[in-house]
């Protein structure tokens, strides 16, 4: 039996990071003007770990849907599963060639496309969703903020948030 109501376990869970991140960043600063002074030089690094977790823990709670949708991901030795209801598929990190996030299917979906592969949908809202932050994340040279906004923007049209080898026409100068 728990003594917490389910909606507010349920957003303490969400926001765990983020919490976390606080304790450990309030305890730094304890350390830092506490009464035993001597711990001061510990509690610098500390407050600095704390302040890094809560950063990275609100980018992951801005990342993070119900969990309630179709399917379920995992992520497992380099590879993305996804198990849904009427399609399913896996990705291997190294043949990624881009990602697409697109709001205008219900619920919104992460497109993992790969050369000579069908193309991977997963829903924002999967079960296990959460897990694909951090892979993306990995990604080399995919924003995080850039990806966290667009999530969040209402979009009309799906929107590119990371490719292996962009386009070299759009690299090239003027002159």
């Amino acid at each position: 039996m728990s003594f917490i109501r389910p909606d507010a376990q349920a957003a303490l869970t969400r926001w765990r990071e983020v919490l976390i991140g606080g304790a450990v960043v309030l305890l730094g600063l304890f350390m830092i003007v506490g009464p035993a002074g001597l711990l001061g030089w510990v509690g610098w690094p500390v407050a600095a770990a704390g302040l890094a977790l809560l950063i990275v823990g609100f980018q992951r709670t801005r990342f993070r849907r119900s969990g309630q949708g179709p399917g379920t991901v995992q992520v497992d030795e380099g590879q993305i599963i996804y198990f849904g209801p009427l399609s399913g598929g896996a990705v291997a990190l190294p043949d990624l060639e881009q990602l697409i996030y697109d709001p205008t299917a219900k619920p919104a979906h992460w497109m993992l496309m790969s050369q000579g592969q069908p193309t991977l949908q997963i829903p924002v809202n999967a079960d296990g969703a959460e897990a694909l932050f951090d892979v993306f994340a990995a990604l080399p040279g995919l924003r995080t903020q850039r990806m966290l906004t667009t999530m969040h923007a209402n979009s009309d049209h799906p929107v590119v948030i990371w490719q292996r080898h962009p386009d070299r026409a759009s690299l090239q100068r003027l002159h």
